[in-house]
């Protein structure tokens, strides 16, 4: 079962498609967080909702907010799949051990051996305060994630 809105997210470790490492609580205190889960890189949901968040980039990273992409594929993928398609946000991966993070936030599926479609919005003190959890092949709405940061 996925983490609920109200619940305290999950610190993690991964790196980043630059080999940098990143944990969610390097932003507790100073920005809230959108942390979108997806299966793969290079997959045509993923690359168009990815793509989708880099042509509205102002909206998930600025002084308040910061997009954090995880996917279950290495590092080399990431920064590959990054340069690709001009993605300037971080590009996580989730790799080994495989699926850790995206079990701890319920969103691996055991059968496939990749996330599925998860989006955490977790506030600056480190609490969710809304989520939304597709199927593969389903994409998810974008403007529903700009809705929910101006709650915040």
């Amino acid at each position: 079962m996925a983490i609920q809105v109200g619940d305290k997210a999950p610190d993690f470790e991964l790196r980043d498609n630059h080999g940098a490492t990143v944990r969610l609580s390097d932003y507790r205190g100073l920005k809230n967080v959108v942390l979108l889960f997806y299966p793969f890189a290079f997959t045509g949901v993923c690359t168009g909702e990815l793509c989708a968040l880099r042509d509205n980039l102002p909206q998930f990273v600025n002084d308040d907010t910061q997009l954090l992409a995880v996917s279950n594929d290495s590092i080399h993928t990431l920064r590959v799949f990054g340069e690709q398609e001009g993605l300037e946000y971080p590009l996580l991966s989730d790799f080994w051990p495989h699926g850790n993070t995206s079990r701890a936030y319920g969103v691996f599926d055991e059968e496939k051996g990749c996330a599925v479609r998860g989006t955490f919005i977790i506030d600056k003190e480190g609490v969710v305060r809304w989520t939304v959890v597709n199927d593969l092949p389903d994409a998810r709405d974008l403007n529903e994630y700009v809705k929910a940061l101006d709650t915040l």
